[in-house]
């Protein structure tokens, strides 16, 4: 292919984006947005308050709009995108557990979401989960981990698994860049989501394109970066949550951080798995009131692979004896 060619391609599929964009920014988002301090965060609610349940996502990750129809079942649920992601705008502020529970709080009073709350946090969502009901305890009644993370290996990492920190770093600029010319918007048009993630097909066409939407703007990678680059202060801020007393706690561990596939032989796998065992023994020592569950056909991405353990674990929580 000449370079003419090429050139003429990316200007086309860049000016796509420009477009899908636009278009896209006419649709009012599915929840409101609320001031948090000169930028606004955007927050979904649904289903009646007996109960509330605040998702909390993984690094970068907006996949609770997956799971808000189940659990809503038994509460009302809120999504909530975290600076940059989703519907969300930047903040200016480092991107640290920290600065992120502070803005949680405020994003819920100014929404007159009343606590109490059951906090559920995906993978490095876990470390808000416990900072904020460590700083604010009268407010939550109970936490549920999905293949939670612990400040204790994440900071001891062996130098293989750096280095792999390093590679999804390098793989998030390239996907800013993927972003801004409208390549990872052509992978939505063709179906690559779901052909990668076959499990994607499970959930309504409404849910993946809320995060879709989000994946093909350039600001979700950068925000993923500064989250990322972040995540040894996130550990360091979150050292100091680690007693929580009889609080119901229940923890969802995968069967592997990645299933076995011919491009899983790239990463260090074998060290990931006994990373990830020590953190969840590490785990296990939050609460006297702790319950673990075995997502045996789940990567780290339960919340894809097995998306009903979750409704299992929010169920044990209600279902304990409130302190």
């Amino acid at each position: 292919m000449s370079l003419s060619i090429r050139i003429i391609l990316i200007i086309a599929t860049t000016i796509y984006q420009a477009i899908a964009c636009y278009l896209e920014n006419q649709k009012p988002p599915p929840g409101k947005l609320f001031d948090v301090g000169g930028y606004h965060l955007h927050l979904y609610t649904l289903g009646e308050a007996n109960s509330t349940i605040i998702i909390e996502h993984s690094l970068g990750g907006i996949e609770g709009y997956f799971l808000v129809e189940k659990l809503a079942k038994f509460g009302r649920v809120c999504i909530y995108d975290r600076a940059g992601c989703g519907w969300s705008e930047h903040s200016p502020y480092p991107r640290t557990s920290s600065q992120m529970v502070e803005e949680l709080d405020t994003l819920l009073t100014q929404a007159k979401i009343k606590p109490p709350y059951i906090l559920v946090g995906n993978s490095f969502g876990s470390y808000n989960v416990r900072l904020y009901a460590h700083r604010f305890p009268e407010k939550v009644i109970g936490m549920v981990f999905t293949d939670g993370l612990h400040e204790t290996g994440m900071l001891k990492m062996p130098i293989q698994l750096q280095a792999l920190k390093l590679f999804f770093i390098s793989g998030f600029i390239m996907s800013t860049f993927g972003s801004i010319l409208g390549i990872i918007q052509l992978f939505r048009k063709l179906g690559i989501f779901e052909l990668i993630k076959p499990e994607l097909r499970e959930f309504s066409q409404e849910s993946r394109n809320y995060v879709k939407r989000s994946f093909c703007r350039s600001k979700h990678w950068i925000t993923m970066c500064r989250e990322m680059l972040n995540l040894d202060h996130s550990g360091n801020q979150v050292s100091i949550a680690n007693q929580f007393g009889s609080i119901p706690i229940v923890s969802i561990k995968a069967n592997s951080f990645f299933k076995p596939s011919l491009w899983s032989f790239l990463i260090p796998l074998k060290s990931a798995n006994k990373l990830r065992e020590q953190m969840h023994k590490d785990i296990s020592n939050l609460s006297t009131n702790f319950v673990q569950l075995q997502a045996n056909k789940s990567s780290h991405f339960v919340w894809i692979d097995e998306p009903d353990i979750i409704v299992d674990a929010v169920k044990i929580v209600l279902d304990k004896p409130k302190h």
